[in-house]
């Protein structure tokens, strides 16, 4: 057989398995499974069926189309999904016994987030609405000539939904077997389903206040009684909550947030609200973890965070931790202990667990397995793994297995990493070196299998990603580190660990010395090669430049940039610009590759455009590549051509230069 390393190529013939989901009476688990249509070059998403009894696996839908986010029926009947296949994605119903699939929504906009009710005969959703539309308005004529579009609200585009089209998510009932619908709904703000009352009479969701939305940056907790469709705001409009879930008996809420102590840095935390008193307390407070997956990977396709998961006894939940460069799974009770469950060097990217038995069905991945579901008892810790979509085709693929390492940072802070060796090392030979910086920067890398990192080792890279200053998983405190001081500290946590692996490892050649990252990473990027020239090659991807602009053309500019900065343009215009890399630009001499999709809104490719054009303007060696139709997760969700193109020009500019 002959064993050779990832290929950036490999993405297609890979499958990734997500979202799974326990049946009521925990026999059965259904999951999504993704791949990729060579030929179409398109994804194709299926739920696959496997039983906890007889061990076997079976393919519940079939098809061409995307079919995600599956969910049984409380009584066990019924898996409802979302798919695709009529053009918009619409709830569909199949028996848990197999058969034919029945649309259930026929939405002129399509359907979100559906959530079975408890007697198992409706579902509460969301869909986009417009003042004067309805669930079932005809569309358009898209060929119709267009007009002008008018925007006086400062949230007027959004990365991968573009420019504001005055729709509004509104939360719709949905009868299941006659189809009638229920608008709970019709306000000038977006509202997000997430549970329905024990008792069926009441549910809770996300919102805000219409006036409010666009300057007050708040995600409040709602409870809404459905038959008067009178509300009851749960949260204080300080800060952002989410995944509101009532204990089985009906006597608490829990949910998750922060009251944004912290601005974008600040941890989450679990809170529990009593429906009988109307108080709410922190389950968490003083406990300095991160709740939920902050993990950054490129490969798994729908991961979903599930929050809050009750245990029946009502004493208890399990939800997911980021700590250390791993996430884990942790139960908590209602007194406000918390105790590890799942603490392992591994990513955690999906959970549903058995109310009663507590048994789970966990979604894995490590730098050298891409991503499977295994069994976990969670009070014993025993484990069992149930699917292994990728075996086949890695027994012939050698990946590289990370090597921790931790070193002090010019100020003596402690800073935690990781080494990979090229594939097919060889003592006393000198390999060049890629620093990789993840984006965020409020998150981490984990101990989670990347397409990128293993494709540069195959191609003979040493890579080094650490997670400085203001990455997640450290601490309030380290994760807040950054703020303020963009290229300052976490600048020189990057730099030390360049010296630190040149000083302890004598497999790195110091003349090829390569630098990439995106989003923040990519600031980092156009950072780093400002300040210093020890870099032979740097790749910057969906980059920042220029804060000046960034405050006025980013979806997310005008607050980010005050949380982040700590400034505007109105009265600290000076100060942005000494943390943009573009007033640097003079002082760049390494070749640089500017990698950017061209519906980025995040961070729009004007920025890598300031740059590219500053650099050519000098005759420094500098290429642009866009990507079309690609918004700013064009690495990670993007087309699977693009997504490959990516991989292609990142590995093709190092091979070139280094």
């Amino acid at each position: 057989m002959n064993i050779t390393g990832i290929s950036a190529e490999d993405l297609l013939y890979m499958k990734s398995v997500t979202d799974p989901k326990l049946s009521p009476d925990g026999s059965k688990v259904i999951y999504v499974q993704t791949s990729i249509n060579k030929k179409t070059e398109k994804y194709i998403s299926n739920l696959f069926m496997y039983s906890l009894i007889t061990s076997e696996t079976k393919q519940w839908t079939f098809g061409e189309s995307r079919n995600t986010s599956p969910s049984w029926s409380p009584d066990g009947k019924y898996i409802s999904f979302l798919s695709d296949r009529s053009g918009k994605n619409q709830v569909h119903l199949i028996h848990s016994s197999g058969g034919e699939c029945r649309q259930v929504t026929h939405f002129i906009n399509g359907a979100s987030d559906p959530i079975w009710s408890p007697c198992s005969r409706k579902m509460l959703l969301s869909t986009m609405v417009t003042e004067n539309e309805t669930l079932f308005s005809v569309q358009s004529d898209n060929h119709a000539s267009k007009e002008v579009q008018r925007y006086d609200r400062i949230k007027y585009k959004w990365d991968d939904k573009g420019y504001f089209n005055h729709k509004y998510n509104q939360l719709v009932i949905v009868d299941i077997d006659n189809g009638e619908c229920l608008m709970l709904t019709e306000d000038q703000t977006d509202s997000h389903p997430s549970a329905w009352s024990p008792d069926g009479s009441q549910i809770a969701y996300m919102s805000s206040e219409p006036l409010e939305s666009d300057y007050g940056l708040f995600t409040d907790v709602y409870i809404m009684d459905i038959d008067t469709k009178l509300t009851r705001k749960v949260t204080g409009s300080s800060g952002y909550f989410r995944d509101p879930k009532w204990s089985p008996n009906g006597e608490y809420l829990s949910f998750i947030g922060h009251k944004k102590e912290f601005a974008g840095a600040t941890f989450s935390k679990i809170w529990l609200y009593s429906v009988f008193d109307g108080t709410t307390q922190c389950l968490t407070e003083g406990w300095d973890v991160e709740i939920g997956n902050s993990g950054i990977g490129d490969f798994q396709m729908g991961a979903v965070d599930p929050g809050i998961l009750w245990t029946n006894d009502s004493q208890g939940f399990y939800f997911l931790i980021s700590d250390y460069g791993n996430t884990g799974v942790y139960y908590g009770s209602i007194e406000g202990a918390m105790y590890p469950s799942i603490l392992d060097p591994q990513h955690v990217y999906g959970l549903t667990i058995d109310p009663e038995s507590h048994r789970a069905i966990v979604a894995i991945s490590t730098p050298i397995q891409p991503g499977d579901l295994f069994v976990y008892n969670l009070m014993t810790g025993d484990k069992e793994q149930i699917s292994f979509v990728n075996d086949e085709f890695l027994q012939c693929r050698d990946l590289s297995l990370p090597e921790p390492i931790t070193f002090q940072s010019m100020d003596d802070l402690s800073i935690h990493g990781w080494i990979m060796k090229p594939i097919n090392f060889e003592e006393n030979k000198k390999y060049p070196l890629i620093l990789e910086i993840h984006g965020g920067p409020h998150m981490m890398y984990a101990n989670s299998y990347v397409h990128e990192f293993q494709t540069l080792a195959n191609e003979g890279y040493v890579i080094l990603f650490i997670n400085p200053r203001g990455s997640v998983g450290y601490g309030q405190a380290f994760a807040n580190a950054n703020r303020n001081d963009y290229g300052g500290m976490d600048y020189k946590d990057l730099m030390t660990a360049v010296d630190y692996v040149l000083e302890t490892y004598d497999f790195i050649d110091p003349k090829r010395l390569g630098v990439t990252g995106g989003s923040y990473g990519g600031f980092m990027t156009n950072w780093i090669i400002g300040h210093t020239n020890r870099f032979k090659a740097a790749v910057t991807q969906r980059c920042i430049s220029n804060w000046l602009s960034f405050y006025g053309v980013s979806d997310i500019g005008y607050y980010f940039t005050e949380w982040e900065i700590g400034g505007n343009v109105n009265d600290s215009a000076e100060k942005l610009w000494q943390h943009s890399p573009l007033k640097y630009v003079a002082n760049v001499q390494t070749p640089l590759l500017l990698l950017h999709g061209e519906k980025d809104y995040r961070c729009p490719i004007e920025q890598s455009e300031q740059f590219f054009v500053a650099l050519k303007r000098q005759k420094k060696e500098a290429v642009l590549v866009s990507f079309p139709d690609e918004n700013h997760e064009v690495s990670r969700s993007g087309s699977p051509k693009m997504r490959l193109r990516h991989v292609l020009e990142i590995k093709e500019w190092f091979n070139t230069h280094l």
